[in-house]
């Protein structure tokens, strides 16, 4: 027996989702009637009535009774049919995917990426479009005005639905179908890269160390890099997926993955290391000795795709977020190929992706995709980055160095200080924004300053204009310097320095990168005054 019930509510301030979603502490989503209010204002914006939707996430805390809230408003509001994850499990992806694959209406994805999971930690709910991408501002900036004014939502009153099986069932007149998470992924997988290569690759004798950080690519990874590729069993670490992601950071990096790293620089490495996060999307790379910058991994992913399957006819374009190095663009540019520099945030690459213009698409924190989703997939860029070494025979060092040698080396790194009062974070960034007219000509750390400005996208698609999207200090050596705040995060502001200097090469290729980088660290201190603002001399996480 089900009912329909409309409950009256109240607008709850606070409500503003960015580029990822809605993020917040899990115990503010589990309050009474949050959920609700933001599940109904997404509905209430791209409609529910008839249509069908997808439905999982990356399995931290909250995320089983998330999903039988959404799939009871989603019935009461009249939605025809909604696609969910085996036990509510999905990667962001594969959601991506199965909303392409199946031509839905869009779909909820619950995760807060690769931020801590837990009873006090975080949690989040993002919308993506029929396209497979992240609402763009406009849909979102109608969500939030929506839960400004909002005054009841709609829900069914039923037993809950049985998420362990696959199946179809009825949940008051709406189809609930319950997937396998992996199987139709793993199928598109296979459609891209040389498996039968990567199979015989790990056949003689090929390690490789995964590790899942405890979070949704475990079984993704266990299945298509154990069962389908021949990994030895063990190769996946870390491969169940937990609540609370097993009290790990889920963000991989080589802070957070330190374990992956240490053995990755350990007597007995293997030949290959790689991590992804909470919900599948961004990825780390190592090989045996060496570690491989995001920056790095995108231009060696563009310079090499062709020996993939799914690539082999060449790459439309190149599309990066401007905080990542140049080093993508003079893959670019050799390619004779287009290069774009966009905001941060997935859903900018979509409108490229969707008109043609982009294939490869990165971002600085340790996101990769192509146009197979419309999102960035960490794992697809895992097995990219297998299937080079299988092709080349090559070691990850020996494809690095033989790179740099090519196009010269984009020293490059990010330093994360993190939980900054925002008053604090907005001051100072006030205050760098003020001085950036006078800054042009200056010299500093033996560099000079050849343009200073705060980037500004024009959409080369729709036209559309974003502004303020990351101070930017450009020198006439090609060093660079990008400043921008970080809204990812749930408590106070993240300050993200970039910072990127330019060795041509033959000479200068084999730096330590903050040795290399040193003066360009002390130019942004001085530049920005980090410490005068915000007490911190020193970051919290160096990538």
């Amino acid at each position: 027996m089900t009912t329909s019930l409309t409950i009256a509510t109240k607008p709850i301030a606070g409500q503003k989702p960015g580029t990822s979603g809605l993020r917040k502490k899990t115990p503010v989503f589990m309050g009474p009637h949050y959920l609700e209010n933001f599940v109904q204002a997404i509905f209430d914006v791209v409609g529910a009535k008839g249509k069908t939707f997808v439905l999982g996430g990356d399995g931290r805390y909250f995320n089983d009774r998330a999903a039988q809230v959404i799939l009871r408003m989603a019935a009461a509001n009249g939605a025809a049919r909604v696609i969910v994850g085996q036990n509510a499990i999905l990667s962001t992806p594969a959601a991506s995917h199965l909303i392409r694959l199946n031509k839905t209406d869009g779909g909820i994805i619950m995760s807060a990426s690769h931020n801590p999971g837990g009873p006090h930690e975080d949690f989040g709910v993002k919308f993506n479009m029929p396209n497979g991408g992240p609402a763009p501002e406009g849909v979102t900036e109608a969500m939030y005005e929506r839960t400004t004014v909002i005054s009841e939502y709609h829900i069914v009153e039923s037993q809950d639905v049985d998420l362990s099986k696959v199946g179809r069932s009825d949940l008051a007149g709406m189809i609930v179908d319950v997937v396998d998470p992996v199987a139709d992924y793993a199928a598109l997988m296979e459609t891209l890269f040389d498996f039968a290569a990567i199979r015989a690759m790990f056949a003689g004798g090929f390690r490789m160390r995964m590790d899942s950080m405890c979070a949704v690519t475990g079984p993704y990874a266990t299945e298509i890099l154990e069962n389908r590729l021949g990994a030895a069993k063990g190769t996946v670490v870390n491969g169940t997926p937990l609540p609370d992601f097993g009290g790990m950071h889920p963000d991989p990096n080589p802070t957070w993955a330190k374990a992956l790293m240490d053995e990755m620089f350990g007597p007995d490495a293997p030949d290959f290391g790689a991590a992804s996060d909470g919900d599948g999307d961004r990825n780390m790379v190592v090989g045996a000795g060496i570690y491989v910058s995001p920056s790095d991994s995108l231009a060696v992913l563009a310079a090499n795709a062709h020996l993939a399957p799914g690539y082999k006819a060449g790459l439309k374009g190149i599309a990066r977020s401007m905080p990542t190095s140049a080093a993508a663009d003079r893959v670019a540019d050799a390619l004779g190929i287009g290069k774009y520099e966009t905001p941060t945030g997935w859903k900018f690459f979509g409108n490229l992706l969707d008109a043609g213009r982009a294939t490869l698409c990165g971002e600085e924190s340790f996101g990769t995709g192509s146009d197979h989703v419309r999102e960035k997939d960490g794992l697809w860029a895992i097995l990219l980055w297998l299937n080079i070494l299988a092709v080349r025979k090559q070691s990850v060092a020996a494809i690095m160095a033989a790179h740099w040698a090519k196009f010269g080396r984009n020293y490059y790194s990010r330093h994360d200080f993190e939980a900054i009062a925002s008053d604090k974070a907005d001051a100072m960034m006030a205050a760098l924004r003020a001085s950036l007219p006078g800054l042009a000509g200056r010299g500093i750390e033996g560099m000079t300053i050849a343009a200073a400005d705060d980037f500004a996208y024009t959409d080369p698609v729709d036209g559309s204009v974003s502004q303020k999207q990351g101070v930017r200090i450009l020198f006439s050596d090609g060093s660079r310097i990008v400043l921008r705040l970080s809204g990812t995060g749930t408590e106070g502001a993240t300050l993200r320095l970039y910072l990127e200097r330019y060795a041509a090469g033959p000479e200068g290729l084999d730096l330590d990168p903050q040795e290399a980088l040193a003066p360009v660290i002390r130019a942004a201190h001085a530049l920005a005054g980090i410490a005068d603002f915000t007490g911190r001399s020193e970051p919290n996480v160096i990538t």
